[in-house]
């Protein structure tokens, strides 16, 4: 496991509008070459004819999509899928208080481990978590849809 090591951009700090420009670029070269597997090679814009960054496609689809958030004023985040989160990072990470987590912890909702007399939780485990809790919603809701429409509510 590993330490937290990932790289934040809080909103603002790219200009949106060199974002939007860049995610146009980005998309209609992804989107012309769509079924590809081929690295996507990057000319930058220094002025030197030979300065070209070589990515996989998969990281200029990732790439894509982070500008499409910065082109929206969001803020974004990068972190290894094997990253070792503190209580207080997942909880800021599922938008609830470190107490309420540590009930979910403490009620094997999400797994975690013991570092001493810290709890650490994996973020694969943090978005198994909310994929389950996602699931539990949908289907909640679609209980409630299907009462509605059996009382003639709708």
């Amino acid at each position: 496991m590993t330490a937290v090591t990932g790289r934040k951009l809080e909103p603002g700090v790219v200009d949106a509008a060199d974002a939007r420009r860049a995610l146009g670029r980005i998309s209609d070269y992804l989107s012309r070459t769509a079924g590809s597997n081929e690295s996507v090679q990057v000319r930058l814009e220094t002025g030197a004819a030979d300065e070209t960054l070589v990515l996989p496609r998969p990281v200029a689809e990732m790439f894509a999509s982070m500008l499409a958030a910065l082109a929206n004023g969001q803020g974004v985040q990068i972190m290894p899928v094997d990253t070792v989160l503190t209580t207080q990072q997942a909880a800021d990470m599922l938008n609830v208080s470190r107490p309420y987590l540590i009930g979910l912890l403490d009620a094997e909702e999400i797994p975690y481990t013991r570092v001493g007399r810290h709890r650490r939780i994996r973020l694969a485990d943090l978005h198994e978590y909310l994929r389950e809790d996602d699931a539990k919603r949908k289907q909640a809701a679609d209980e409630l849809m299907a009462l509605d429409q059996e009382l003639g509510l709708l």
